[in-house]
């Protein structure tokens, strides 16, 4: 049974491991370069952010949510849990709590486009580079009025 909570400094390790697991396992369109300035990124700031987290029974993180007001910043399922129901039950707590929300995509990741499409998104623009600059296009997505 899935639960969600919010993280606590304990859930660091497991949440960058999450991301880890779940970038290598969906974008494959990252340079090892650029995959690795993310990741040193990510352990600078992700074990202490406000997360919602999916966790099992055992209370061991499955997915994780990084809400900042309205805007969906961050989602990533353990590879082992895809296709569960984690992900879309933290989309749903976000649309509880922001019944319009936005995030953004990385174009070249189809699984993710996929399900937010799914999940009723619609885009509403396209950037050419990501938050960091980089060469890899997002998607702006909205849900909601």
């Amino acid at each position: 049974m899935t639960r969600y909570r919010q993280s606590t400094p304990a859930d660091g390790d497991r949440v960058v491991e999450i991301w880890r697991r779940a970038v290598d396992a969906t974008h494959d369109f990252l340079s090892p370069e650029d995959r690795a300035a993310i990741e040193a990124e990510v352990q600078g700031f992700l074990p202490t952010a406000p997360l919602w987290l999916a966790v099992d029974e055992n209370d061991v993180a499955a997915a994780f949510m990084l809400l900042d007001g309205a805007h969906m910043e961050a989602l990533f399922v353990d590879p082992d849990r895809r296709g569960t129901g984690v992900g879309r039950g933290l989309v749903t707590l976000a649309l509880e709590r922001h019944p319009v929300l936005t995030t953004d995509v990385n174009e070249q990741n189809g699984q993710a486009v996929g399900f937010y499409a799914r999940m009723g998104f619609v885009p509403t623009g396209r950037s050419e580079t990501d938050g960091q600059g980089r060469s890899y296009p997002l998607i702006h997505l909205r849900r909601g009025d």
